[in-house]
């Protein structure tokens, strides 16, 4: 089953990876934060030579956005971000794993300073 792993953020100014730009990303001394970099590449090496791994993209600042709305009978477009928030939607991997636990498992890896973690499976139709 495929599940979505979505990182929300708030890193000042908005750049990736987060760790870097985050008051509690860059709290943490350079060569820890180094180490974490690593390990989290070979954990993207893992799941892309298991297969678990089947996307993922860093996304630019919610200033960036253009933001679409039904109004009336058309859709109106305006710019981003789409509301107000202390957190924006910074990144996505997209997983397949053969049970939701393993999905948990690794969503759990993603979880950085300064981010919020969410896994959301596909829906089943």
């Amino acid at each position: 089953m495929k599940y979505v792993v979505l990182i929300h953020s708030n890193p000042h100014p908005w750049g990736h990876p987060t760790i870097d730009f985050t008051e509690i990303g860059r709290a943490i001394p350079a060569d820890e934060r180094e180490a974490m970099g690593k390990e989290f590449d070979a954990l993207l090496a893992e799941l892309s030579a298991s297969g678990e791994l089947i996307s993922g993209l860093a996304l630019d600042a919610p200033e960036s956005a253009r933001v679409y709305r039904w109004e009336g009978k058309k859709p109106v477009s305006t710019d981003g971000p789409y509301a107000e928030a202390k957190e924006f939607l910074a990144g996505f991997f997209v997983l397949d794993c053969a049970t939701r636990e393993r999905a948990e498992e690794i969503a759990a890896h993603f979880a950085g300073p300064g981010d919020t973690i969410e896994l959301r499976p596909e829906m089943e139709f």
